[in-house]
């Protein structure tokens, strides 16, 4: 297995392969695809302030795994960096990619790194042991 940034597996990979995995290995923590797409967008923006990387596990080709960090354009009270997705395909849980794909993403982000997490979510005892703190719980009001 190897972890390879998006940005030079496009002779492989497609944005829009890079969805539907997402989609599909997000389970029940899933956006709509739609949703996937503008992350995707916002990370390849040439907008000053937009940004971002993707990161991709794969093994003879075949993607295993996805994290999607965005550049906040923040310092201080909002981290620099939001892990907005991470992605395993199911078959492959269990054998250290997830865990892989993130400590190689927090080495390539400049600054810090937030992310958001249910409560429930089984994942979350991954990123506890990989250092991220749980500051506040957020709130939203959706219009």
């Amino acid at each position: 297995m190897y972890i390879e940034l998006y940005s030079n597996l496009k002779h492989i990979l497609t944005h829009e392969m890079i969805v539907s995995f997402l989609y599909k290995h997000l389970d029940r923590f899933r956006d709509s695809k739609e949703d996937i797409k503008k992350c995707l967008d916002y990370v390849f923006s040439k907008e000053e302030s937009e940004g971002g990387f993707i990161l991709c596990a794969l093994e003879d080709d075949n993607l295993l795994g996805v994290v999607v960090m965005i550049e906040t354009g923040m310092i201080g009270y909002i981290p620099e960096n939001f892990l907005v997705y991470i992605a395993v395909d199911a078959e492959n849980r269990g054998r250290g990619i997830g865990s892989k794909l993130i400590k190689q993403a927090i080495d390539k982000a400049n600054g810090d790194v937030a992310l958001h997490v249910e409560f429930d979510n089984p994942a979350k005892k991954l990123y506890e042991h990989l250092g991220f703190k749980s500051k506040y719980a957020e709130m939203r009001f959706k219009k």
